[in-house]
């Protein structure tokens, strides 16, 4: 493993210097990011650890919670119902776009773009908003194997500033997607939004779902293993905004982005990848960690349709 050690730190040297991308704004929290952050980890399924650079600075894992909340909605109500409300589509449009809703089903494309993980979120079961969000983070703390808290200050800026995000679910309450009680189910989205992790711990995270959703450091299971299929398959057509269709094509592996500048990617059966660095691009992803994702792809063959059975990055 010394050469996989020494080629993300390569990684990292290469790509410190860019100065492409700009720290996310429109959260007014967010703004106050370095964008010298970066740091890139990796967790195999044997629970070894590989880390380069800021992989302990924690920050807000935004839209890459969304594909947890999916699993924990997975197994509340499975695959069917949850069909119901939330499509597997993906759309090619913003992550914030309202367009979609307004069609045939008037249910949300996907659980990826705000929309369909607003409903998501909204179908959690619980007594109540505490216990609601209690049970999200109980969830979100087996796949990181230690406690995870909500970085308050960026909750508040989303709530004050989320306007679209109130369109988008009253729009679906006049569909029949959501309840009536609107401003829980916003509340909830906006925490776990909010919720703090690392870079390792997304490695960890997205480890845990590589490892048939079985925490590989802790063993505990954070997720059915049943439903590990629906999640990969989301965030593999839907997880990369509007840059989904070009990482399936020059990446390939499933993997899912957020605005505060993490990237996590599951490599089934063998590990999970994450960068994190805050500049971003025009579609919300991090364009150093994008220029890391096509490095390792390219140099170890990673892309599930690659057909050259080239050198396995955990089989150095």
């Amino acid at each position: 493993m010394s050469e996989l050690q020494a080629f993300l730190e390569k990684l990292h040297h290469t790509y410190a210097a860019m100065e492409q991308g700009e720290v996310a704004a429109y959260i007014p929290e967010l703004s106050k990011a370095n964008p010298d952050w970066f740091g890139i980890s990796v967790v195999t399924t044997d629970g070894q650890a590989f880390n380069v650079g800021d992989t302990e600075q924690k920050f807000t894992i935004q839209s890459i919670s969304k594909l947890f909340s999916y699993g924990l909605a997975l197994e509340d109500h499975g695959r069917e119902i949850l069909l119901k409300k939330v499509g597997v589509e993906p759309t090619g449009d913003p992550f914030n776009s309202m367009i979609r809703l307004d069609e045939g089903s008037h249910r949300p494309y996907n659980p990826m773009i705000n929309a369909g993980a607003i409903a998501t979120t909204s179908l959690l079961k619980g007594d109540g908003p505490t216990d609601k969000l209690n049970r999200l983070l109980k969830m979100l703390e087996r796949y990181t194997g230690h406690d995870v808290f909500i970085d308050m200050p960026t909750f508040i800026s989303e709530r004050a500033t989320g306007h679209r995000n109130r369109a988008m679910a009253h729009l679906m309450l006049n569909f029949g997607m959501i309840d009536k009680d609107i401003d829980a189910a916003l509340d909830l989205y906006f925490q776990q939004c909010a919720v703090m992790v690392t870079c390792q711990d997304l490695a960890t995270m997205a480890a845990t779902l590589a490892n048939h959703g079985q925490n590989p450091i802790t063993q505990t299971r954070a997720v059915n293993e049943d439903y590990v299929r629906d999640i990969l398959s989301v965030m593999y057509t839907c997880g990369m905004y509007n840059r989904a269709g070009e990482w399936a094509y020059r990446v390939g592996v499933p993997a899912k982005s957020g605005v505060s500048g993490g990237i996590l990617a599951v490599i089934p059966g063998k590990a999970g990848i994450a960068t994190f660095s805050p500049p971003i691009d025009d579609n919300g992803n991090s364009v150093r960690g994008l220029r890391v994702f096509e490095a390792l792809s390219k140099k170890y063959n990673l892309h599930m349709f690659d057909l050259s059975m080239g050198r396995c990055i955990f089989c150095i």
